[in-house]
């Protein structure tokens, strides 16, 4: 069995980032999912003037909120990036509160619709201009000085948590009474946050199928609570590894997931598809219902048909689901999602076309798909349309270990689940091909100070969908530690307590952190402090068997792009691919004052240049693991090169070293 945790919803997350700042009082919530849409929740609330503090802590994000709602000066510009949900709930909010700004996105989120949004808001009295092309971002809202909105009585033509949240919003700030319906339920995490924070909310969160929500603010104050929870696992991510474990036949566990029933109707496809799926209940976190799910896969999956009032209830796992539907018995119909068409890409139309590009019999509907499973290899290219879910989608059916895909864009993944290629690696079918004392493909990047490893490391492995592995982190990490305990500069005392320090690497952004007793030190690796002792520390031996564990255990358990000074010669002898970089030392003291910001001069360079010549020395002479290229390595003199160029030329390496 493997046992898993996903990163805190982000439906959730993005309403604590939202609503929180408006409470009266102080709110704490932790465990938010830390991607690119909900920091763009955070960042549009902290333009608007409110007190959000926003850190990494443990597995997710947490925000802390003073309270007292916004102040947000002259009609602020708030970038909302890729994130749908952001911009539809402040239209909300600042309707509500009469709060003038421009609402954008990237090109992207400009192609998608707003005005289910936006005229119920126009209905209600809001002032908002679209200020390009008609029904797209971005838009205008005009500040209220005097007055407030007009009540509102909503009937939605489709199911729409987002159209629903942004009218509620603005009923509860503007303190009118709204009330809205819908033909089929939409998920209600706003109704029940509100409820938690003291809004009288009037509607019924076990209800299926059709329903409504209304606020009156009859006897209310108009005070909004502190909200303190932790966020639980988001289903939709949990989705995907589930799916990976059917096709890899494996059981797996997945703990502390969000249970909210406008969330969960994958599971019920599951079941019908034959996998067995056992619900634990856990306690709730702010009228959220928490559980814990054992998923145990079939025989074979079986094909299964949706629709109607379940659509709703998937709609965000439908790309994994027809994925699924590939690999079935039989055939599988998709039903009444045209809702697909105006996500982050119309993910009908891409389903469809990658699907029959690698073999599988599809037809597209105006509202849906029919799928025809299949068995045998699947070959070919995703075109993921910077489609976080087809992407993970595709992600799945590769790690299936029968499928050679080329997914163009992995890191779009990190809108939502920027650990994501790391998550699925248990579930992967690897091929047969010994790999000695580890599991994971490994690409080894040497080369000297500034010669551009890490940047480097970082942009293939983001490419690639492996994970980054930085080696000088975790000798930066023991300095750190040394001076936080007063004994950097007693090398026998480091080397009789570094054997039992607790240290490793912790999943953060698609790549590790480090963690030190518990501790991730953070900015703090990089201080003036740690920087002037790093070199002589990493000399120390048993700091260097400490560090060998811990990098080869990554190298076990994940494919990774590693980088330092002596990935190929010692930590990865027997790496899939070793690259080392070189640059004239003028141009690598160049590239170290770029880094530090600010204005330079020839002289500034000619000094920065003996600087290196000199940590060149040092690294070349020492006795132990000393800088040089492996007889193996490709050499890549990245003077006159871009970064991208950089990453492109080891890109077509790795692809003949991984053929």
């Amino acid at each position: 069995m493997i046992r898993v945790r996903v990163p805190g919803d982000k439906s959730i997350s993005h309403r604590a980032a939202l609503i929180a700042p408006l409470a009266s009082s102080a709110s704490v919530v932790r465990g938010l999912a830390d991607g690119a849409d909900v920091r763009a929740s955070v960042r549009a609330m902290q333009r608007l003037g409110a007190a959000v503090e926003c850190a990494e802590e443990g597995r997710g994000l947490t925000i802390r909120c003073a309270g007292g709602g916004f102040d947000p000066g002259s009609a602020p510009r708030l970038d909302c990036g890729n994130s749908g949900t952001t911009a539809r709930l402040l239209a909300g909010i600042l309707a509500g509160g009469g709060i003038a700004a421009v609402l954008d996105g990237d090109p992207s989120l400009r192609g998608r619709p707003m005005r289910r949004v936006i005229y119920p808001l126009q209905a209600m009295g809001a002032q908002i201009e679209y200020q390009g092309e008609p029904e797209r971002l971005p838009v205008r809202l005009r500040g209220r000085a005097t007055g407030t909105l007009r009540t509102l009585r909503h009937r939605g033509r489709v199911a729409s948590a987002q159209v629903k949240s942004a009218v509620l919003l603005a009923g509860v700030l503007a303190r009118v009474r709204v009330e809205v319906s819908e033909p089929a339920l939409s998920r209600d995490h706003t109704e029940r946050m509100l409820t938690a924070m003291g809004v009288p909310l009037a509607f019924d969160p076990g209800r299926l199928g059709a329903g409504e929500v209304r606020f009156d603010p009859a006897g209310w104050d108009g005070r909004l609570e502190g909200l303190r929870m932790k966020v639980p696992g988001d289903p939709s991510s949990a989705a995907f590894l589930v799916g990976a474990s059917l096709l890899a036949g494996r059981t797996v566990r997945v703990e502390a997931v969000a249970a909210n029933p406008g969330r969960i109707g994958f599971l019920s496809v599951l079941e019908e598809m034959g996998a067995r799926v056992d619900r634990d209940p856990a306690p709730d976190q702010a009228g959220e219902p928490l559980e814990t799910w054992t998923v145990h896969p079939p025989d074979g999956l079986r094909a299964f048909s949706i629709g109607g009032d379940l659509i709703p209830r998937v709609i965000d796992e439908i790309p994994l689901l027809a994925v699924l539907a590939a690999r079935a018995r039989g055939r599988s119909e998709i039903r009444d999602a045209a809702e697909l068409r105006v996500k982050e890409s119309d993910r009908l139309a891409v389903l469809a076309r990658t699907l029959e590009r690698l073999g599988v019999v599809v037809q597209e509907r105006p509202d849906g798909l029919t799928i025809r499973g299949r068995t045998g290899r699947l070959r070919g290219d995703v075109e993921t349309r910077s489609d976080h879910r087809i992407a993970m989608a595709f992600g799945v059916l590769a790690a299936a270990g029968d499928a050679d895909l080329r997914i163009d864009d992995r890191a779009c993944a990190d809108v939502s689940y920027p650990d994501f290629w790391q998550a699925i690696e248990p579930f992967r079918r690897r091929s047969h091909r010994t790999r000695s004392s580890r599991t994971g493909r490994v690409i080894a990047v040497d080369g000297p100070a500034a010669s551009g490893k890490s940047s480097t490391a970082l942009s293939v492995a983001r490419r690639l969908g492996f994970v980054h592995v930085n080696s000088g982190l975790l000798y930066r990490a023991v300095t750190w530690w040394a001076l936080d305990r007063g004994i950097a500069e007693d090398g026998p005392a480091i080397e009789a307590a570094v054997p039992g320090l607790e240290i490793d690497f912790v999943p953060a952004g698609g790549g590790f952190d480090v963690c030190v007793e518990e501790t991730r030190p953070g900015p703090a690796l990089e201080s003036p402090a740690v920087t002037a002792r790093v070199s002589v520390v990493s000399t120390l031996p048993a700091v260097r068997e400490v560090v060998l564990a811990r990098l080869r255990r990554a190298g076990r358990r994940h494919d990774i792009v590693c980088d330092g000074r002596d990935i190929g010669t010692v930590v990865f002898p027997g790496a899939d691919l070793k690259i080392f970089l070189v640059a004239e030392v003028g141009e690598r003291a160049r590239r170290r004052l770029r880094q530090r910001g600010a204005p330079f001069t020839d002289d500034d360079v000619e000094r920065e240049s003996r600087r290196l010549e000199a940590r060149d020395e040092l690294d070349r002479s020492r006795p132990r693991s000393p800088l040089r290229r492996a007889p193996d390595a490709i050499e890549i003199d990245t003077t006159r090169m871009s970064p991208g160029q950089v990453a492109d030329a080891i890109l077509e390496l790795a692809a003949s070293a991984f053929r």
